[in-house]
């Protein structure tokens, strides 16, 4: 089992054959620029790890590996064109170096170039890749929309919002890994519960992530600090405190909500304030030890050796632990 950041250095080495020059440069430059931006690599190094762990060589599963960076990073750049997102990884967002037009063709360019990917492997490979990542991507989609939905809707619950978060983000996490288990040929049982593991990883990094939006250093988080509150985003923290507001307290907050001052500073100091005095905050740091917690005990189900399943544990522990 090699090292995590053995594994990222291996990608990355991958990746640059990928990220060669091509014509026209105005629809490739883009797409090289937001996937060399960097970022955590979470992905694809589950995918080669989810490899090894069920006896394969993470050599076979490079491809997957890209195919999962090149579709996240698809994502990325039309998300970011939705919110309307100066920011991505401390760096200018595709649609703000370039402009929205590109933005939009390059993603689509990328979608299918992550898609073309699945070509290195054989059919039984390529069909089970291939379902996979269509059922993928297609949640993704839908967690968007319900991303975007919720921004204009005053009553979404706790339960949506998991919802919303577990297709956005978490089923990419956990396919990810089914995919790493599908290039080993691992039983359907193991790619299942692999799959489980990651799902609620993946709910428990999104939850941490809206946790550092409004908490996190803007000098180690990549991203433009309170985001989520200038978008009015109606995240778990939100959420939680309106349950646990006082009549005032609530009032208060869905007014700063409701309104897009030209400076949010101010917004966003008082709305973490109430965060935090409503408990809202501890609470979201609550659920994300929740669903780490849960996804570890998956991992005694799935049949690995136990230093492996404490390679995943210390991996998972260390993603809640972080602060970028």
């Amino acid at each position: 089992m090699q090292k995590i950041k053995s594994y990222n250095d291996i990608f990355l080495k991958h990746l640059e054959n990928f990220v060669e020059p091509k014509a026209p440069a105005t629809l490739y430059d883009p797409i090289h620029y937001i996937i060399q931006l960097g970022g955590k690599r979470l992905r694809p190094i589950l995918t080669l790890m989810t490899a090894e762990i069920f006896g394969c060589h993470y050599n076979k599963a490079l491809n997957a590996a890209l195919s999962v960076e090149v579709f996240h990073n698809f994502s990325l750049v039309h998300d970011d064109i939705m919110d309307d997102a100066p920011l991505r990884r401390g760096k200018a967002t595709v649609h703000e170096k370039w402009d929205v037009n590109t933005g939009i063709l390059s993603g689509d360019a990328m979608l299918i170039m992550a898609y073309q990917l699945f070509e290195n492997y054989d059919p039984k490979t390529f069909q089970s890749l291939a379902k996979l990542f269509s059922k993928t991507a297609l949640e993704v989609c839908e967690g968007q929309q319900y991303d975007v939905d919720f921004e204009t809707r005053d009553d979404v619950t706790i339960p949506e919002y998991l919802k919303m978060i577990e297709y956005k983000t978490a089923v990419l996490v956990g396919a990810a890994m089914k995919m790493g288990a599908i290039v080993a040929n691992a039983s359907v049982e193991c790619q299942d519960s692999i799959y489980d593991f990651g799902k609620n990883l993946g709910i428990a990094f999104q939850l941490q992530d809206d946790y550092l939006d409004a908490f996190g250093d803007p000098k180690t988080f990549g991203k433009q600090v309170g985001g989520d509150i200038i978008e009015n985003k109606k995240t778990y923290l939100y959420i939680k405190a309106l349950e646990f507001s006082n009549e005032e307290d609530r009032l208060q907050l869905e007014h700063l909500y409701g309104v897009n001052p030209s400076d949010p500073s101010e917004k966003i100091q008082t709305i973490k304030q109430l965060f935090v005095s409503t408990g809202s905050a501890e609470a979201t740091k609550t659920e994300i030890k929740k669903y780490t917690e849960k996804a570890f005990s998956l991992l005694e189900t799935i049949k690995i050796s136990n230093d492996n399943k404490k390679t995943l544990k210390t991996f998972g522990t260390d993603l809640m632990n972080r602060n970028v």
